[in-house]
């Protein structure tokens, strides 16, 4: 039988369209036995159910987006990955964005998301704009939000977020602690939650211990590779920093090219520590010092508060934030030999 849709599938077995439906959708008024008719017809017939078009029906898509700034950062793809684990439990699918930190693309991708394609929205922000009123639609078209790790502080929505404070204190004084007296950090948008308060446990950690802030160490970093290395050879030459703090993972790679590049020895010449997930963090040359947040559990847990916000909205405060903690990993990039 060609073409095979339901209404044929229901006259093949003699039942109601209705009854084949529910079939397909579990539902307990519907016997067994005629439950393993209908599915054992579907598979001769080689009959695949329309969830999609069921779920329209039923005003869900079954689907949740996720929006990240970028998807070359192992912290996201791990995030991502205990996202996907707790929506494929509860039977969703996802929908990935990546806003390569572009605010348009951002504004862009949640308009389009306006139009039932998703249930619900799990996002990283890009922070690129001062007015995130547009986002106040998404509580008006009863769409839930969860913002994960870079969030915008005047909306009001629930948030999963690092220690991002405490651990830039840390990594600042464990460089401090190495005896580095001439830190520069890395940073690539200060506006941004995240990057005001990883800078803030920075200078808070060079103030603790007495070594005076200097804003000439603090380096504007873009979202270009090339560019950054170039620009990191040029601030390392020219303001001799002792130790470098990076405020994200590819920063990292920037700074171990840019000293390769200048015949800068890590650590002897310059330490380095930096935020990432990277598995391969022990295996590079030095191996690097890290603070590392738990990326797959950050994820899993945006997930779970999202699921509560679609099953029990009422339950939700929408001001609610978890706070999770990173670790701080010490390896021969930062070490005093």
């Amino acid at each position: 039988m060609d073409n095979v849709n339901i209404k044929k599938l229901a006259q093949a077995l003699h039942l109601s369209t209705s009854t084949v439906s529910r079939a397909f959708r579990d539902n307990s008024d519907i016997s067994a036995t005629t439950k393993e008719r209908i599915l054992a017809m579907a598979k001769q017939l080689n009959y695949q159910p329309n969830h999609y078009a069921s779920n329209l029906r039923e005003q869900k898509s079954k689907t949740i987006a996720v929006i990240v700034p970028e998807l070359a950062n192992n912290y996201f793809s791990l995030a991502i990955q205990g996202i996907e684990r707790v929506a494929s439990a509860k039977g969703y699918h996802i929908l990935i964005y990546a806003t390569n930190d572009q605010f348009e693309k951002e504004v862009s991708f949640i308009k389009h998301l306006h139009n039932g394609r998703a249930d619900g929205i799990i996002m990283s922000v890009s922070g690129e704009a001062n007015d995130h009123n547009y986002l106040n639609e998404l509580s008006k078209k009863r769409l839930p939000l969860v913002f994960f790790d870079r969030v915008y502080e005047d909306i009001i929505t629930p948030r999963v977020i690092t220690n991002d404070y405490e651990s830039s204190f840390s990594a600042t004084k464990h460089l401090i602690q190495q005896g580095c007296k001439r830190i520069a950090y890395l940073a690539v948008n200060k506006t941004l939650s995240i990057g005001k308060t990883r800078m803030q446990g920075y200078i808070d950690a060079l103030k603790k211990f007495k070594i005076p802030f200097q804003e000439e160490l603090i380096i504007d970093c873009t979202n270009n590779y090339k560019e950054n290395i170039d620009l990191l050879k040029e601030a390392f030459t020219t303001l001799k920093p002792d130790g470098v703090f990076t405020s994200v993972e590819r920063l990292a790679f920037a700074t171990y090219y840019a000293c390769y590049d200048i015949n800068l020895s890590i650590p002897k010449d310059l330490k380095v520590i930096g935020f990432s997930s990277l598995e391969i963090a022990p295996l590079l040359n030095p191996a690097l010092s890290t603070v590392t947040q738990p990326a797959s559990d950050l994820g899993k847990t945006a997930a779970e508060l999202l699921f509560k916000m679609l099953e029990n909205p009422n339950d939700i405060n929408p001001a609610s934030e978890v706070v999770l903690n990173s670790k701080l990993f010490q390896r021969e990039s930062t070490s005093k030999g």
